[in-house]
């Protein structure tokens, strides 16, 4: 059994889908995980498409000092971004797992969102690169662990609007609209 960070509400209306150990960055891979989440899953698709397709960014927002400015950022309130290819594809390829595992539940795709989506940092893998004079560098990589958790979306009521309150209103007693003064704004 392999073992998450915590656990779905309900499991009948969820799916988990968990990598340990991938060969990304987790610094990408951290900013592509924090765009999608909360998103629906056909959406967080199509997004991550377009991302392939350089149509939008990942605004990165931590780890961007030397991020490049795009003005593709502004659809996020920021103005850095980049295209990460690999931590790209590696989402995606999470979310076609944690789709599948939906479909074998026996639960409706359309409705399931990104609810928990979550990226670690994981052991460095060490090489090493032959330096001037005769010395040794570390040339490490970063890979991480990912877990999300795709859950079915609460049906959300929508918001009455003003007119619908205004019909509705109860007009509270004189003594409430009023306080002290109630006993000199009696209508007669």
């Amino acid at each position: 059994m392999v073992k998450y960070s915590r656990e779905l509400k309900e499991a009948a209306q969820g799916v988990k889908a968990k990598g340990s150990d991938l060969r990304v960055h987790f610094k990408n891979t951290w900013q592509v995980a924090r765009v999608v989440r909360k998103m629906s899953l056909k959406k967080a698709q199509k997004y991550l498409e377009d991302v392939l397709e350089h149509k939008r960014c990942i605004p990165y927002i931590r780890f961007n000092h030397a991020a490049g400015r795009t003005p593709q950022a502004k659809e996020w309130g920021l103005n850095q971004g980049r295209w990460p290819r690999k931590s790209v594809e590696l989402i995606q390829n999470m979310l076609k797992n944690a789709e599948s595992n939906a479909e074998q539940k026996g639960l409706d795709t359309k409705d399931l969102a990104i609810s928990h989506i979550q990226v670690n940092r994981a052991q460095k893998i060490r090489r090493r690169t032959y330096r001037a004079h005769g010395r040794i560098g570390a040339f490490m990589a970063s890979p991480c662990h990912v877990e999300m958790f795709l859950e079915k979306r609460p049906v959300t009521i929508p918001k009455p609007t003003a007119q619908a309150l205004r019909q509705s209103r109860v007009k509270p007693p004189a003594h409430k609209r009023f306080g002290d003064r109630a006993h000199r704004c009696t209508y007669r």
